[in-house]
């Protein structure tokens, strides 16, 4: 079997999973992981499908037609190969933030956790207004890894400190 990652956007509207779902079951695809949103009136996600090696080159000819129909354009990968994802050593971290948006906060993060090898696996961000004052709070939530030799005290410290310098508040924790 054959592991692609595809990547999906189209105009949002229903029937494109339904259409994307059909051609894959069609290749004899299995669709294993997915993530998909509404964003700004677009629909987009990345789908994780096995399929056989011999189907492969059919499956992506097939997906071809679902951008010049005007459904979703889709971008097709070769994937590392099995449809489980491998973590080698590491600790397992989730981080929640919170806090009045501005430009900058991910960067910021991120830019701290890439000094220190942190890999981030999931990242689900949004914004909303706040109960009382209406103004806009941007919220995060991450699931990532962290190198075993990192030390995840001096890490929450770090981003401790950022957070207060963002007004922003951060919560790590190893799971």
């Amino acid at each position: 079997m054959a592991t692609l990652v595809l990547t999906v956007i189209g105009d949002d509207r229903s029937g494109l999973v339904s259409a994307l779902s059909g051609v894959i079951a069609d290749h004899g695809g299995s669709w294993e992981r997915s993530q998909m949103a509404r964003l700004a009136g677009k629909f987009a996600g990345i789908v994780l499908v096995a399929v056989p090696d011999d189907r492969v080159d059919g499956l992506r000819t097939a997906l071809a037609p679902l951008g010049t129909e005007g459904l979703l354009d889709v971008t097709v990968e070769s994937g590392g190969g099995g449809g489980a994802d491998h973590t080698v050593g590491g600790t397992r971290l989730s981080l929640e933030l919170v806090g009045a948006d501005r430009p900058g906060i991910v960067r910021e993060i991120t830019q701290v956790l890439a000094a220190h090898h942190v890999s981030i696996e999931q990242l689900h961000t949004d914004t909303r207004p706040a109960p009382m004052s209406g103004d806009v709070l941007f919220e995060a939530s991450a699931t990532m890894v962290a190198p075993a030799a990192l030390s995840i005290a001096e890490l929450r410290d770090m981003l401790e400190e950022l957070a207060n310098e963002l007004m922003v508040d951060i919560e790590l924790t190893a799971d």
